[in-house]
């Protein structure tokens, strides 16, 4: 009887805040109305109503996050307040609000964590300090604190991620909408690049209404438009849009050769080659060298079938008329002869004077000190280095290190759970391909790109909560590592 009464008291409270909730939507939506015009009125109104559909059902939250990360990752509300909120503002802040005040209201009385609790709150502490202790170094604009604000959410959004997922179910539904959201944006990143160019970059200038640049907006290899067209999909850049694709990719792949997927096999090879197709079609190097590392990581550790793919598809990369200017390109990339290369050496140098010059903190994330220093390298990294110093490049490394060391842990474990094994394994597969794919790209740390950045880490908490299922399960099952 107490436990009912408990419950129904839980319950008129979340009431209660919903109720309060819906009201300061309304009143805040009447002021925007006055002040800022019916456009800006009717999207508050429809954040406010998204919001009270996450409040019934927060996985619907997630699902809105990867959309936005996948299909419209640069969209901003059509408001003005000092700041402009993106899409992905609202859809990580109404999970993570939610996420919290089902703690606040007693609906939620745990809170489930990982080994990578710890060290990424302490990555998240020393972010805050570097930022702090930078302002020193340039002024603080309200884009500057949104863009880190930003980076916080995405980064304490492992923490809710990982508590999420609480059962297997919920994991792996998240996952497929990971797989069909990717490739529904390579899709659409595939159909723009076989339109005429112009027909193209029409329709991408209509999205100038939700805050994409508008202009001539279709890129080129070296900016040259004598040069073949990089596919860009809803993206904007071809390198950020071949990142996200490369860990979907790795993320999809073992379900091509796994046992047990999740999806009807036809299905399965058909989403891997629709996102493979579109991460060549980027023409992005770094990307595909990211790729090749996530599902050369899944072959070694189990999955030895994927190599035959693999060899395929490197066959078809030689072989196909579009490919041979990709060869050249990696040839090049290789030989040091083309001019993005040539670039991203001239940033090594300049990032490691920065480095040498500010080594333990580095100078924060509003500007330099130096007038012939500057912030931007095309390494993550070094990016951390910059940014952080070395002491946040190191427990960065050590948040990666406790990940894959806690899945290396429990290994032998997921031998014996074929539906969980490739699903695991993908997950580390994307990591690994993007921690290599950093070797040669910033936007997995960017301040520029909150959607890649947001895709990295929930791939972390997504990890994370796979192992502990696997160790949990096996338990239960009596599996022994």
């Amino acid at each position: 009887m107490k436990a009912v009464t408990v419950r129904q008291e839980n319950k008129h409270r979340f009431s209660l805040w919903l109720g309060v909730g819906i009201g300061g939507t309304a009143v805040l939506a009447g002021l925007v109305l006055a002040y800022g015009g019916p456009l800006a009125a009717a999207a508050l109104l429809l954040a406010g109503a998204a919001a009270v559909i996450v409040l019934r059902d927060i996985e619907i939250g997630f699902w809105g996050v990867i959309a936005v990360v996948c299909l419209l990752p640069f969209a901003t509300l059509p408001i003005d307040i000092g700041i402009t909120p993106t899409f992905l503002d609202v859809a990580i802040g109404a999970v993570v609000g939610i996420w919290l005040l089902r703690i606040v209201t007693g609906q939620q009385r745990t809170i489930v964590t990982g080994p990578v609790t710890l060290p990424l709150i302490i990555f998240i502490l020393t972010a805050v300090f570097s930022f702090i202790f930078g302002l020193a170094n340039g002024p603080l604009t309200p884009t500057l604190l949104r863009k880190f604000a930003e980076l916080l959410l995405s980064l304490g959004f492992v923490i809710v991620i990982v508590d999420y997922c609480r059962n297997w179910e919920r994991l792996e539904r998240l996952v497929k909408v990971i797989v069909m959201a990717g490739a529904a944006a390579s899709l659409i990143a595939i159909v723009f690049w076989l339109l005429p160019e112009d027909t193209a970059n029409t329709l991408l200038n209509m999205l100038q209404r939700l805050g994409y640049p508008g202009g001539w907006v279709i890129r080129y290899i070296e900016e040259n438009p004598e040069l073949s067209e990089r596919a860009i999909g809803t993206s904007v850049d071809p390198n950020v849009l071949g990142g996200l694709l490369l860990m979907i990719g790795a993320l999809a792949g073992p379900q091509v050769v796994a046992k047990r997927p999740f999806f009807p096999r036809w299905l399965a090879v058909g989403l891997f080659g629709i996102i493979l197709l579109a991460l060549i079609l980027t023409f992005s190097r770094g990307a595909m060298v990211g790729l090749v590392a996530g599902l050369g990581f899944v072959a070694l550790v189990r999955y030895r079938r994927l190599i035959p793919y693999m060899a395929v598809g490197g066959l078809l990369l030689l072989l196909l008329p579009i490919a041979q200017e990709y060869i050249a390109r990696f040839v090049e990339g290789i030989q040091g002869a083309d001019l993005a290369t040539q670039m991203r050496f001239g940033e090594y140098k300049d990032a490691l004077t920065l480095i040498a010059r500010y080594p333990v903190f580095g100078v924060g994330f509003a500007g330099t000190p130096d007038i012939d220093l500057y912030l931007g390298v095309a390494n993550v990294y070094f990016t951390i280095a910059q940014l952080m110093g070395l002491v946040g490049l190191g427990i960065f490394l050590a948040v990666m290190g406790t990940v894959f060391g806690y899945a290396f842990l429990h290994r032998q474990q997921f031998k014996q759970l074929p539906q969980m094994d490739p699903v695991w394994l993908g997950l580390h597969g994307a990591l690994m391909g993007g921690l290599v794919a950093g070797i040669f790209d910033h936007y997995l740390f960017n301040l520029e790109f909150h959607h890649a950045v947001t895709a990295f880490w929930l791939l972390v908490g997504l990890a994370v909560a796979a192992t502990r299922l696997g160790v949990e399960e096996s338990k239960q099952s009596g599996v022994v590592a």
